[in-house]
């Protein structure tokens, strides 16, 4: 069996001390003044001789492995896809290597990932939960582990929590639709307790008081999680056929809003012409519709480089102590041609 090459092996062929070869394999160099040349060197003459770390002795001496758990409701949908690339980028700079997985805005489901990710011995958790896990959060938090909220967020729940100005910035949205003489405005919700959504929906609620026009129950429908496309038919083609003409739509994700196109397009509902669209999150579907929608950009570059920072400040911290901090980016609406 070839032996592994070990840090003593790599200096012993540079001619230099073991201590230089590990502060420039640990990323120290700066810290220990290692000169580019010599940094280069190393770098190359461990690659050449194939050195691969000890993980499990370097988390044993540090106490930590450098990994952190990333929970998000489904990786397929554009938004969080994102998310997790973001968060993957800004991990490695910092030094950690992310796990994750989908819930599928399932409780069981997150429930199991949370107990894979605890048994590889994570560092600490990001997740953007689904619907009913304050238990499961809780239970993480009383492990000792940092958890921080992306996203969503758990109003009677204390937590480390990154997310937007839902409540504010779907106002801002809904507003704009008002400015340009809308007032039959519906809004295509989902069908759930989780206050990033309801947020919104109070924003639409608001914008409509601000300006003086009365909420009709009937214009406010909801699609579920789980059948969301024949939902969204339903409720557009309710929402069409009803007794209040319609001329405009906030839709509270891209998700809804890409399947809605979808039937506004094949009804030949023209867009704003007939119809004002105002929809959360970008999709590359908004850019090849005739008339590019306008959104609220949710600034994912600074959620996923806040929630990161905010994990590696607690895990600094260590051991974790229980005093949360709440961090709101501020989202954007992005005005475009419909």
């Amino acid at each position: 069996m070839n032996r592994k090459t070990s840090l003593k092996d790599i200096a012993e062929h540079l001619g230099v001390s073991t201590a230089l070869v590990s502060y420039v394999i640990n990323h120290k160099e700066k810290q220990f003044r290692v000169g580019p040349e010599m940094v280069k060197k190393i770098r190359k003459a461990a690659i050449e001789m194939n050195y691969q770390p000890n993980l499990v002795a370097k988390s044993l001496k540090s106490g930590q492995t450098k990994t952190i758990g990333l929970i998000v409701a489904d990786i397929s949908n554009p938004f969080f896809s994102m998310i997790a690339r973001l968060i993957e980028d800004e991990a490695r700079k910092q030094g950690y290597v992310v796990f994750f997985g989908s819930s599928d805005e399932n409780a069981q489901k997150s429930q199991s990932l949370s107990s894979v990710f605890l048994n590889r011995q994570v560092d600490g958790f990001i997740i953007a939960p689904a619907e009913h896990t304050e238990d499961q959060i809780l239970a993480l938090q009383n492990t000792g582990k940092p958890v921080v909220l992306i996203d969503r967020y758990f109003p009677g729940l204390p937590a480390d929590i990154v997310r937007i100005n839902n409540a504010e910035i779907a106002q801002e949205a809904v507003s704009h639709l008002i400015s340009k003489g809308r007032k039959n405005i519906a809004v295509l919700t989902y069908k759930t307790t989780l206050a990033h959504i309801t947020d919104r929906t109070k924003g639409y609620q608001q914008a409509l008081k601000k300006h003086g026009l009365k909420a009709n129950k009937a214009l406010i429908c909801e699609a579920s999680y789980q059948d969301i496309e024949t939902d969204v038919e339903r409720q557009l083609l309710k929402l069409f056929n009803g007794k209040h003409k319609v001329d405009a739509i906030f839709f509270v994700t891209n998700s809804l809003a890409v399947l809605g196109l979808k039937i506004i397009n094949r009804l030949g509902i023209k867009v704003p012409d007939e119809l004002a669209i105002v929809s959360f999150d970008q999709s590359d579907a908004f850019d090849f519709f005739y008339a590019p929608l306008s959104y609220v950009s949710q600034c994912l570059h600074q959620l996923g480089a806040e929630a990161v920072s905010l994990l590696v400040k607690k895990l600094q911290q260590l051991p974790y102590e229980r005093i949360f901090e709440s961090v709101i980016v501020e989202a954007k609406l992005v005005i475009r041609d419909s």
